[in-house]
């Protein structure tokens, strides 16, 4: 089934759904835990000391096709 968030600020607006709900039979779920946003997040910038130069060799060796990657990526296992 479809879910549908909404975000409101005033009680009222909580009350007036659950009593659409009832009218235009869908139900209405409040989520009790307050959730963090995303941006409360620590962000730690990289260490631009790192010398990536090894791992470009490593890669850059192969033969690596990106349509027949994108094939063997998406194929089912047995």
């Amino acid at each position: 089934m479809p879910q549908v968030t909404i975000e409101y600020k005033k009680p009222e607006t909580l009350k007036m759904l659950k009593g659409l709900g009832k009218y235009f039979d869908f139900k209405v779920f409040t989520d009790k835990s307050k959730k963090e946003p995303v941006s409360a997040l620590t962000i730690t910038p990289g260490d631009e000391s790192v010398d990536t130069s090894e791992i470009g060799a490593l890669f850059s060796s192969k033969d690596f096709n990106a349509k027949e990657l994108r094939k063997k990526a998406w194929q089912r296992t047995q």
